[in-house]
C-alpha cells in the first residue's frame, strides 16, 4: 500500500474517463483557463497523462495566454541526465499547486558551464528559480572503501562544486537556488556495514547531503529533500540501471510523477500557496464509530484497540501540525453540544476542544461549514485540507469547493494519518517563530471576534485591545520573515512583487530605500509580524510605495492607517513630501482593490488591465489609533 499511495499518488480522486479528451478541449485562449487546467491536475495522473496535460499548458503558456489564478513561476533546471522530459509532468503538476510553470532545461550534464557563464541558454529568460537536480552520476564521487581522507577530500570537492555552481547561478540571474539532496544508490559493498565504513558510496553521500543541508541553511537557498523520496519508495525501485543506460533518465520513469510533485509543492510553498488549515469531521475520522449512536463509552479512540489506535495517529499528526502553526478546525453533521463531548470528557481523547480555533458542529451540508471556516478565519478556501471518511462528503467538497483540497482516504483508518501527510498540503520551504505561533494567533483572534462582538463601538473595542504597534527598519533579525511575508503574501499586497532574502538584505543598506517592518502585540497575544512595507525614492521628495503587505489577521484594527502615519512622519523627516502608490489586481488581492482611496489617496490614473496608481501629501496625516508605539533602529520623528 504505501509503494502505491507515493508511486501512484493515491491521495487524489481517480481522473474521469472523458481525461484525455478533455485536455484535448482546452481552449487555446479566453477566460478560465487557469481554473480548468488545475482541476484537471488535480486527479491522481501517470505519466502519460501529466505528460499529455503539460504540453497543452507548455502550449498555453509559450502563447502568454492568461493563466490566471495560476501564478507564473519560471523555472531554470541544471543536473544530471535527460531531464528535458520530465518538464511536461513538472508543468502538470505545478499547475495542480496553482503555479503556471515555465521551465529552462539546461544542456545534458552541463550544470557547471551553463552556471558559471553568463551567456548560458538557462540564462535567456528571467528566473525565479533554479533547481540543481544533480545526482551522484555527475559528481567526481568513487568507492575508496576504508580511506577516511580521500573519501572526506572527496566530499568537500562535491560541496565545493555545488556552492560553485549555486553561487553563480545567484551571481548570473539573481535566482532562487533549490539544492536537491542525492539519493544513493541501491548497490551495497558491504551491506550493513555500508554506512559505517568510511569511503563508501553510502557513507560520503551521508556525509555530502548533510554539506548540502548546511548549505540550504547558512544563505538564501531552499531544500529538495530527494533522498527521502527515494527513501519512501525504495532505492531498488527509484534507482532504474535499465532506464539510465537507455535513455539516461536518472531515476525509474514510474516515480517522475512524485518527484513532479514534490517539487511543484515547492514552488508552490515558495509562492505562499501552502495550506494553512486543517478541517477534521468527526464520526469514523478523529474516532471510531459515530457519538450520536455510540455514546461517548462506544466511541472507539483509545490505546489497545486496533481501530481506536488508528484515530489517535490522525489526531496526533493534527496536533504535530498544530504545533508548527497549522489551523485546527471541525466540520461535524451532528449536534454541537453531542460533538464536543468527546473533546471534553473522554479521557483517551488527544485533541482537546481548545485546540480547535472554529468548531463547526450543525446539519448544515459540509461546504457551508466550510465556507463559514474560512470566513471566521479570513482565509481563503484555497488555504484549507478537508479530511473526511465518508466519499459522498469528499465529493461534495470537490464539486462545490473545487479550490479545498480533500484527500482520498483510504478504508483502513491506520492509513489516514499517512495519506494526510503524503499529500504534502503543508510544504515548508522555512519554520519561523510566527509560523510555530500562528495557530494560536488564529485562536486569539476566536477570542478577539468574540470580544467585538460585546463591545458597543468599534473604538470601544480596540481600546480595550491594549494594542502596542512596533515599527522597526530591515534588519537581519527579521530579514527571514520579511522575505517569507513577502513571498506568501497575495490578499492584503498592493504589488505582489517577490524579493529573496539576498535582496531584502540589500534593501537594508539602500540610501534610496526606506523599508519597514511592523509587528503587534494585543492582551491576547502576540501577533508577530504584521506588515511589511517598501518605499523607494521616485523623484525629489517623493516616495513611491513599492511594496505594502499585511496579514490579513489584523484586518479591521486600524493597523493600515497606523503604517501609513509611520510612513508619512518619517518621510518629512527626511525631506518627503509626495506619497505615490500602485494596485496592481491579481485574483487574491481584491480586497485591497480601494485600499489608497480609503486612507485619502487621490487616483492620478488607471490602466486598462484594472491598475490604478494613486498620490497624497505626507502633510495629509491620519488619525492616530488607539495603540501604543514602539520603535527600533529608527528615531522618533513625532
Amino acid at each position: 500500500m504505501s509503494l502505491e499511495l507515493y508511486g501512484e499518488l493515491k491521495w487524489l480522486p481517480k481522473p474521469p474517463e472523458s481525461f484525455r479528451a478533455d485536455c484535448k478541449a482546452l481552449p487555446t485562449s479566453g477566460t478560465g483557463l487557469g481554473t480548468k487546467a488545475r482541476r484537471l491536475a488535480s486527479y491522481r495522473l501517470d505519466g502519460n497523462q501529466l505528460t499529455r496535460l503539460g504540453g497543452v499548458l507548455q502550449s498555453l503558456i509559450s502563447a502568454g495566454q492568461d493563466l490566471r489564478p495560476l501564478t507564473p513561476f519560471r523555472l531554470g533546471i541544471l543536473g544530471t541526465g535527460t531531464l528535458d522530459l520530465i518538464v511536461p509532468i513538472l508543468v502538470a503538476s505545478a499547475a495542480r499547486h496553482g503555479v503556471a510553470l515555465d521551465c529552462v532545461v539546461g544542456g545534458y550534464d552541463q550544470a557547471l558551464q551553463e552556471a558559471i557563464s553568463p551567456s548560458s541558454e538557462i540564462y535567456s529568460k528571467k528566473l525565479d528559480a533554479v533547481l540543481l537536480a544533480i545526482d551522484h552520476r555527475s559528481l567526481p564521487l568513487k568507492a575508496v572503501p576504508g580511506d577516511r581522507a580521500a573519501a572526506e577530500q572527496m566530499v568537500a570537492q562535491c560541496a565545493e562544486l555545488l556552492e560553485t555552481i549555486a553561487s553563480a547561478v545567484a551571481a548570473n540571474s539573481g535566482a532562487l537556488c533549490i539544492l536537491q539532496t542525492i539519493p544513493k544508490p541501491a548497490e551495497r559493498l558491504f551491506g550493513s556495514l555500508d554506512r559505517a565504513m568510511p569511503g563508501t558510496l553510502t557513507a560520503m553521500i551521508n556525509a555530502l547531503n548533510m554539506r548540502i543541508v548546511d548549505m540550504v541553511r547558512s544563505s538564501d537557498r531552499v531544500l529538495l529533500d530527494v533522498e527521502s523520496t527515494a527513501d519512501l519508495i525504495g532505492q531498488t525501485e527509484w534507482h532504474s540501471p535499465a532506464e539510465w543506460n537507455l535513455a539516461k533518465l536518472p531515476f525509474s520513469n514510474n516515480y517522475v510523477p512524485i518527484y513532479a510533485d514534490h517539487v511543484a509543492r515547492l514552488i508552490g510553498s515558495l509562492r505562499g500557496k501552502a495550506r494553512k488549515c486543517l478541517i477534521l469531521d468527526l464520526d469514523n475520522t478523529v474516532w471510531g464509530g459515530v457519538i450520536g449512536d455510540d455514546g461517548l463509552e462506544g466511541i472507539k479512540v483509545a490505546q489497545g484497540d486496533a481501530t481506536g489506535e488508528a484515530h489517535l495517529d490522525l489526531q496526533r499528526i493534527a496536533l504535530s501540525l498544530r504545533d508548527r502553526g497549522v489551523v485546527l478546525a471541525v466540520s461535524s453533521k451532528n449536534t454541537d453540544e453531542v460533538a464536543r463531548k468527546p473533546f471534553r470528557e473522554h479521557p483517551e481523547m488527544l485533541l482537546k476542544e481548545g485546540h480547535i480555533s472554529v468548531f463547526q458542529a450543525n446539519w448544515d451540508d459540509k461546504a457551508t461549514n466550510i465556507r463559514a471556516i474560512a470566513t471566521e478565519l479570513n482565509l481563503g478556501l484555497d488555504a484549507m485540507v478537508f479530511v473526511d471518511d465518508n466519499p459522498f462528503e469528499r465529493d461534495l467538497v470537490r464539486q462545490m469547493l473545487p479550490d479545498v483540497a480533500v484527500p482520498e482516504l483510504p478504508e483502513d483508518p491506520a492509513l489516514y494519518a499517512r495519506t494526510v501527510m503524503a499529500a504534502g498540503y503543508f510544504e515548508a520551504v522555512s519554520f519561523s517563530e510566527e509560523d510555530r505561533n500562528r495557530s494560536k494567533s488564529y485562536e486569539d483572534n476566536a477570542r478577539r471576534v468574540a470580544l467585538q462582538r460585546q463591545a458597543g463601538n468599534l473604538d470601544e473595542y480596540l481600546q480595550s485591545l491594549d494594542m502596542k504597534i512596533s515599527f522597526a527598519a530591515f534588519d537581519a533579525v527579521g530579514r527571514a520573515r520579511i522575505s517569507q511575508l513577502i513571498n506568501k503574501s497575495n490578499q492584503f499586497n498592493l504589488t505582489t512583487r517577490r524579493y529573496t532574502e539576498a535582496q531584502v538584505a540589500e534593501l537594508e543598506a539602500d540610501k534610496n530605500a526606506f523599508a519597514l517592518q511592523v509587528r503587534l502585540v494585543d492582551k491576547f497575544g502576540d501577533n508577530g509580524m504584521i506588515s511589511v512595507a517598501i518605499c523607494r525614492l521616485s523623484a525629489p521628495g517623493a516616495w513611491d510605495i513599492d511594496t505594502w503587505l499585511m496579514s490579513c489577521r489584523v484586518l479591521g484594527r486600524q493597523v493600515e492607517h497606523m503604517v501609513l502615519r509611520e510612513l508619512m512622519l518619517q518621510g518629512r523627516r527626511l525631506g518627503i513630501t509626495r506619497l505615490t502608490g500602485a494596485w496592481y489586481p491579481t485574483d487574491k488581492n481584491g480586497i485591497v482593490r480601494d485600499h489608497y482611496a480609503k486612507l485619502g489617496f487621490a487616483k492620478t490614473m488607471e490602466r486598462e488591465d484594472g491598475a490604478t496608481f494613486w498620490e497624497i501629501g505626507t502633510e495629509n496625516l491620519p488619525k492616530a489609533a488607539p495603540m501604543i508605539i514602539q520603535r527600533s533602529g529608527l528615531p522618533c520623528p513625532e
